[in-house]
């Protein structure tokens, strides 16, 4: 018998499969269609990762699947080429990115191959590339004559080590995105101008559309956060003396009775006018000091802190004259940058006025503090107190009237406001797609007529950026300096280039018309196929998805496609990190790299059945040295099943054990299939394990070569060829099959032996999955135990261990708790 060596196997495999085209979706096939894919990939020098070998997988699983159901099915592949990391190479190295990018990508093409990812290569994009940036840049000229692209000067994020502006979801933690280790600085603000899109327009709609989405909970979640919808007034408050009126917008103007004081971020731009000369010192020290801390530092201090500017404010409904502060827990870009204090109700606003001996107005009938979430959650419970004529009434009942008292004085209007800022989408670096605008002293702002996209990045041998705010593109004279198309005059090109995130938004639609040159894409095509059926990614759960979900609504907007949506379901899988818990990191080298696995003898699909059977997808996992060499011993032991049905002489089985092979093989068809397509790929594989084991006991009563025996394992090779798909190929067609296993080959179960006499009752240890077995049903929980501690896969888990309780479920579950 022939021993299983993936050596041999997987390379043959994949020569087939290139060399006959397998994986070339016909996309205008008629055939049901199906799309699976993974966020696509930045190529940089070091190669795939484990990350990389996780988050692939996990659309090739489905796409394979769905392809074996006899879908069209689609798994798309191309690289996220512009971006910091090969521009700081070249300022490193002096080698272009474009050559970086020469060097690197082909040998992504292998290592994706190597993995057995079904992806079609005819159709690979790169966003690097002039026929891809052509659109890009002409989504920016769309989003300008549509009135949803525009240029400001504004206080924006800034990465002191790039040297380049930030979105504000490139902020995390008060660091760049990219330079978030212990030792980088923080990012700071800096007033720049910059382009924008009006993400904002499309506020309420982006957030009106999550409830529906088949997407991960955390995303969706992340996704409301990061709009963030309030539902509140704008209140005016005059200045005592002066004309000034500063203005707040409030999610609690039920509670303004209890308002006794007022607060401005220290940037507000009233700061200066209204501070008296007895305090500027002061406020100007305050302000400089507010100036060096990030915005999360400003949040989460727990220390509040602030100076009184000397001026008065007069509350509008009670007419009583209230100080005015600086401080550096409001924060100027929300809102409107100043706050009515109510510290009667507001955490932050209670600390600050017992800190600074301030007056403190209850507005509830308890006459303590009561914070306003919890009167805004339970709005009939609170009773209003020291609120004039609205005294004895429930906020509930108080809150419109209260409202509607502020409109009639004209100190107040009803207001939503959003924490979603309008989406900064130029960038002071090189390595991107040039922004389509040249700039004319006469016309001003100019687009780059449609005819004359590309604005090709021109080859530079300095990629530094000049220092003056704008990128190394500016020392490019020849490049620079055009004339204007509207009035032939001189002029000069924009050097800001556009935000990687505009690249990734709408690359999905390219991938249906990769080589189109006379238009975006073909729309009708577009149409046929959209949404995306299947999308994954461990990262960019709220920029990346939120940018793509407005550029889907733009396109619908101009006609492009049909569907608001660009994502019919998302997965946000979680991530594998070291054995202790730690990530992986160079630095600390415990990285795993999924080459040398396939080098060292296991092969790839060893490790790909290992990644899908360590925990469910959402979950984070901790890599286990023996994860992958257990996965191998599966593949192994149905290797040896089918040599050894091959090497089985013909004959005839009795029928009970006919019946037998049927019960075990037709309900796990079921259970996989459907643990397939609810992404419930680790109890897909555990149910397989344990249908091998099920039928390694019938062999040992009879294995001839019989059509009872040739159906169940042949179904069996089917439903791991998702996973495992180069030993599936292998044996399918030792099995006789002169078709791929991978179109049209999924098995159907036969209903009449579903009904089963047995149950499978998953295995956990400790809470985590470890084995499957198919038991009678109704089986007692000592049975239930012995054979679960009589299992190869649960048993190495117990060894040395002290089992402390026994959690049983009858026919469904059993937990092990050990020391």
């Amino acid at each position: 018998m022939q021993r299983y060596n993936p050596k041999d196997v997987e390379p043959k495999w994949q020569k087939i499969w290139e060399e006959s085209g397998i994986y070339t979706s016909d996309l205008t096939s008629k055939k049901p269609k199906y799309i699976a894919m993974s966020m696509f990939n930045y190529p940089s020098g070091s190669g795939i990762h484990i990350g990389h070998a996780m988050n692939y997988t996990i659309s090739d699983v489905k796409a394979r699947f769905k392809r074996q159901q006899g879908y069209e099915s689609y798994h798309p592949v191309g690289w996220d080429a512009f971006g910091l990391p090969a521009e700081n190479y070249a300022i490193k190295t002096g080698v272009s990115p474009m050559e970086s990018m020469a060097n690197i990508i082909p040998g992504y093409h292998k290592q994706y191959k190597a993995m057995g990812w079904s992806n079609d290569w005819e159709k690979e994009i790169s966003t690097h590339l002039p026929e891809y940036y052509r659109w890009t840049q002409w989504i920016f000229s769309e989003m300008y004559r549509n009135n949803l692209a525009y240029q400001d000067s504004r206080l924006q994020w800034w990465c002191p080590i790039d040297n380049t502006v930030l979105a504000n979801e490139q902020v995390i933690d008060g660091k760049c995105w990219r330079h978030d280790g212990p030792d980088d600085p923080l990012a700071e603000k800096k007033e720049v101008k910059q382009w924008f899109f009006k993400i904002t327009d499309y506020a309420d709609e982006l957030l009106e559309a999550i409830d529906g989405l088949d997407w991960s909970e955390s995303v969706k979640l992340a996704q409301r956060n990061w709009i963030g919808k309030s539902i509140g007034a704008n209140i005016k408050f005059k200045v005592v003396g002066s004309n000034d009126v500063i203005e707040v917008f409030s999610t609690a103007h039920d509670t303004i009775y209890g308002a006794t004081f007022m607060v401005l971020a220290p940037e507000h731009e009233l700061v200066k006018k209204l501070t008296i000369k007895a305090h500027s010192k002061e406020v100007e020290a305050y302000i400089q000091a507010a100036e060096r801390k990030s915005e999360v530092e400003r949040q989460t201090t727990k220390d509040k802190t602030g100076v009184f500017l000397g001026s008065y404010a007069i509350n509008p409904v009670n007419n009583k004259e209230i100080p005015i502060w600086i401080a550096d827990y409001v924060l100027v870009n929300y809102g409107t940058g100043a706050i009515m204090a109510v510290p009667g109700e507001d955490e932050r606003d209670y600390e600050f006025a017992n800190k600074y001996k301030l007056n403190i107005i209850y507005t509830t009938k308890d006459q303590k503090f009561i914070n306003y979430q919890d009167i805004k959650s339970s709005p009939s419970k609170y009773i209003v107190a020291n609120s004039n004529e609205f005294d004895g009434l429930t906020f509930k009942e108080a809150r419109p009237k209260i409202l509607q008292q502020l409109e009639d004085l004209g100190s107040g209007k009803a207001k939503v406001n959003y924490r979603m800022l309008d989406w900064s989408v130029s960038r002071q670096r090189y390595w991107g797609a040039p922004i389509p605008i040249i700039h004319c002293p006469k016309c001003g702002p100019v687009l780059v007529p449609d005819d004359d996209l590309p604005v090709i990045l021109p080859e530079l041998t300095d990629y530094q950026p000049t220092g003056d705010g704008r990128s190394a593109l500016a020392r490019a004279t020849d490049w620079l300096k055009v004339s204007c198309p509207s009035c032939d005059g001189p002029a000069e090109r924009e050097t800001d280039t556009l935000d990687t995130y505009i690249d990734s938004s709408w690359y999905m639609y390219r991938y249906f018309d990769p080589r189109n040159q006379d238009k975006i894409f073909d729309s009708e095509l577009v149409k046929k196929w959209e949404p995306i059926d299947f999308y994954n990614g461990a990262d960019h759960a709220t920029a990346h998805l939120l940018y793509a979900r407005f550029i889907a609504r733009f396109f619908k907007k101009i006609g492009l496609v049909n569907e608001a949506e660009p994502f019919n379901q998302f997965v946000f899988n979680g991530k594998v990190t070291s054995s202790d818990g730690s990530n992986f990191s160079k630095s600390k080298g415990n990285g795993v790299d999924p080459l040398e696995i396939i080098d060292n003898g296991y092969g790839a699909d060893a490790l790909r059945t290992y990644l899908m059977f360590a925990a469910p997808l959402e979950l984070w996992t901790r890599w286990d040295p023996q994860g992958v060499p257990g996965a191998y011993r599966f593949l192994n032991r149905l290797w040896t099943l089918v040599s050894e049905y091959l090497d089985a002489q013909e004959g005839e089985l009795d029928k009970d054990i006919e019946e037998s092979i049927k019960k075990v093989i037709n309900p796990v068809i079921k259970k996989v299939t459907e643990d397939i397509e609810s992404n419930r790929y680790n109890t897909a594989i555990a149910a397989s394990m344990g249908a091998l084991n099920e039928l390694y006991k019938l062999k040992a009563k009879s294995l001839v070569k019989n059509p009872v025996w040739l159906d169940a394992i042949s179904s069996l090779v089917a439903l791991i060829a998702p996973f495992a798909p180069h030993i599936a190929e292998e044996l399918w067609q030792r099995l006789g099959h002169s078709l791929t296993v991978h179109k049209d080959s999924w098995p159907k179960p036969d209903d009449k032996y579903l009904a089963s006499d047995n149950v499978t009752i998953v295995v956990q240890v400790n809470g985590k999955l470890r084995s499957q077995l198919l038991l009678p049903a109704g089986v007692s929980e000592e049975d239930a135990t012995q054979a679960a501690k009589d299992n190869d896969k649960v048993s190495r888990y117990l060894e040395a261990k002290e089992i402390k309780k026994i959690i049983f479920v009858k026919d469904k579950i059993i937990n092990i708790v050990i020391n």
